[in-house]
């Protein structure tokens, strides 16, 4: 008798697709940064509340959700923590981010077209120090 060395039949003997594994901090970036740069895509849909943030939710496929957040001006978020990894891109205003670690605190200004990955330990809030409304597309693996 010959062994069957193809495992024919089934498509996956090891069992590696039967567990998924989160999407990459990369891979989170590069699906904003794909979003970012298709703006008609999505800005229809985005909405301005001058009394409180908006998030408008856009799709979740591949194991990543996403998502537009719109802040009005001189909005300033309460302290959180990440939930799981995410990334974040500004694409129109200015944002503040305030990191709050066991060492310090720090302000670091998100800059448009720039990925900014969250994930890890700390608190942080975001502040909108301007005078127009901040618009940041995200991902997060789910």
């Amino acid at each position: 008798m010959v062994p069957d060395l193809t495992m024919r039949g089934q498509d996956d003997p090891h069992g590696r697709l039967l567990a998924p594994r989160p999407a990459t901090a990369g891979q989170l970036a590069a699906r904003v940064l794909d979003l970012a740069s298709r703006p008609a895509d999505w800005w229809g849909r985005v909405r301005f509340d001058a009394a409180a943030p908006v998030r408008i939710p856009l799709d979740e496929r591949d194991g990543v959700r996403t998502w537009i957040t719109v802040r009005p001006p001189g909005h300033r978020s309460g302290p959180h923590a990440a939930q799981g990894q995410q990334v974040c891109v500004l694409v129109a205003g200015e944002l503040t981010e305030v990191f709050i670690a066991d060492d310090g605190v720090t302000e670091r200004p998100l800059r448009p077209s720039r990925v900014r990955v969250h994930g890890g330990p700390g608190t942080r809030a975001v502040v909108n120090p301007a005078r127009a409304y901040a618009v940041t597309l995200h991902a997060a693996a789910v």
